[in-house]
């Protein structure tokens, strides 16, 4: 697990060569309908569209294995992920190569002068780069079905938790217009005490008419007994004055917040069923003991990082395919004698979210990561570029340990990093 050491270790083993194929397609996948060119070795290429259903896609896609007898069959497609992607990896004798935007449209500007784009004259820049160029590209791997389902439910969280969010936002700022008393009377929204007190008392006159032996017993009945704080939020009720007692905007405000309990109440139940799915297929993923004791990570970020490495071990044949990737490695631009570095733009938001905030949470939970941090901290670095630097670092020591399937082990990488007199050493 020496970090220094890992961009030296031999790479997995090269994967074996693919078969030649006897035909190649250029798919430019619309939203209405999608284009082809198809060449086979013999004759000159052929072109054509596709309505967008999945019937006609499936349709097409036996007609070809049938025409060509499921021999080997290049396509070239804009996409690496969706419903698309979906379809055609069911089909074995395919081989998907995922082409990123900016290289079918450099290509396309360098043969077309105007640089438009047409859905056709796209294809056939696709065909041109499976048939001419594919040494230099990348075919499609797809994870075990574990994985999938794994990165299906962690992405579904986040989606889920996000929307959350963007609701106790909406609450927040609506109580603060007609009701602020509500968030001192229940602090935290996201609390099932919060969702039914709102639901129960939605304005401060329903909330003053309520006895308080009734409220007293509201609050008992969702696990909050201290006498003290009962007592401080009864008195904090008699002595409320509300912000507007206008009934018209009363009203509507009413109206505003029964309409988000109701997707907060969803949101709530949901993100609790897919916590507990995510437990269940994460506890039996072949690669669980590598990620689930992590410094930080958690029942939330544990799940994430698995599906980041997932179990392909030539999809990352070293660190810096991973960390290019995920977009936590700088790019380098030279030109002359100016030489500059920026974001990486095009990257995987979420892989870079997963590894990035799992960083910030092993400044906490480890001991060299918080060292680090100090330290680039007292150079002026702002919060943001160390966690991504940090990430950098981390994915270094989690590729060597997931590349030997060996647990990351605190104790043992900070006595390396003692031997080596580190700057990020701490005594053990």
């Amino acid at each position: 697990m020496n970090a220094n050491t890992m961009v030296n270790t031999p790479t997995a083993p090269a994967a074996a060569p693919l078969p030649t194929p006897v035909a190649w397609i250029g798919l430019d996948w619309g939203h209405q309908e999608h284009a082809f060119v198809l060449q086979d070795r013999a004759g000159p290429p052929t072109e054509g569209t596709l309505p967008h259903s999945a019937e006609s896609l499936h349709a097409w896609l036996h007609d070809l294995e049938k025409r060509f007898g499921g021999q080997p069959v290049a396509l070239a497609i804009e996409a690496s992920r969706g419903a698309v992607i979906h379809a055609l990896v069911q089909y074995p004798w395919l081989t998907i190569y995922p082409i990123n935007p900016v290289t079918s449209a450099r290509d396309r500007k360098a043969f077309t002068p105007s640089g438009a784009s047409d859905d056709l004259p796209d294809a056939r820049v696709l065909l041109e780069l499976a048939r001419d160029h594919a040494a230099k590209l990348r075919p499609l791997e797809t994870q075990d079905p574990q994985t999938l389902q794994l990165a299906g439910l962690v992405e579904a969280r986040r989606d889920t938790v996000d929307r959350r969010t963007q609701v106790l936002n909406q609450l927040t700022s609506l109580l603060r217009n007609y009701y602020p008393q509500a968030l001192e009377l229940v602090g935290e929204l996201d609390t099932e005490l919060a969702v039914d007190f709102l639901s129960r008392w939605p304005d401060l006159i329903t909330l003053k008419a309520a006895k308080p032996g009734v409220v007293k017993r509201f609050y008992y009945a969702h696990h909050l007994r201290r006498p003290e704080v009962l007592a401080e939020r009864l008195q904090f009720i008699r002595s409320a004055v509300a912000l507007t007692t206008e009934d018209a905007r009363v009203r509507v405000a009413v109206l505003q917040l029964r309409c988000l309990l109701d997707p907060l109440r969803a949101f709530r139940k949901h993100v609790a069923i897919l916590d507990a799915e995510i437990k269940t297929v994460f506890a039996t993923h072949p690669e669980a003991a590598l990620f689930r004791d992590l410094p930080g990570a958690g029942p939330a970020l544990a799940p994430r990082l698995c599906v980041a490495f997932g179990t392909l071990r030539s999809l990352y044949p070293d660190p810096a395919s991973l960390q290019k990737h995920a977009g936590v490695a700088p790019v380098r631009e030279k030109s002359g004698q100016s030489l500059w570095t920026h974001w990486r733009w095009r990257a995987p938001v979420f892989l870079r979210q997963t590894l990035v905030e799992w960083a910030g949470q092993t400044v906490r939970y480890s001991a060299w990561a918080k060292v680090y941090y100090e330290r680039m901290q007292a150079k002026g670095k702002g919060h943001h570029a160390i966690l991504r630097a940090l990430a950098f670092k981390w994915i270094r020591v989690l590729w060597k340990c997931w590349q030997t399937r060996t647990p990351y082990d605190e104790t043992r990488y900070l006595k390396q990093l003692v031997q080596r007199q580190s700057p990020n050493a701490v005594p053990v």
